[in-house]
């Protein structure tokens, strides 16, 4: 271990992905705090930076959804179901989840 290093116990892989999620937290907080820049100046040469680097802060997200996609397979299942698509998204969701055929929504059918 070289100096400065913590040992966490987790693997490479693992330390890597936590980089990764915590890298994009930033970016979406980032894009976040630009939008809502933009949305309150009324100066439009401002807005239009603040805009394009709200832009650059997207670009750098999708950057690191594509390396979460790539190391992380559950990652290109979910993207595969939900990205991409038209319909209700909450329907995709369920449409591979059994629905109880009693209607209650809990899935645990006839207590009784």
């Amino acid at each position: 271990m070289s100096s400065g290093q913590i040992e966490t116990g987790l693997s490479n892989e693992a330390v890597n992905i936590h980089r990764a999620l915590a890298s994009l937290q930033e970016e979406l907080e980032a894009i976040d705090y630009y939008h809502q820049r933009v949305d309150l100046s009324d100066d439009e040469s401002l807005k239009a930076i603040l805009a394009h680097n709200r832009d650059d802060e997207m670009e750098h997200a999708m950057m690191l959804l594509e390396w979460l996609r790539r190391a992380m397979p559950g990652f290109d299942v979910q993207m595969r179901k939900f990205l991409f698509t038209s319909g209700p998204i909450l329907s995709l969701a369920r449409a591979d989840k059994p629905q109880p055929a009693n209607g209650s929504g809990l899935g645990l059918g006839n207590l009784k």
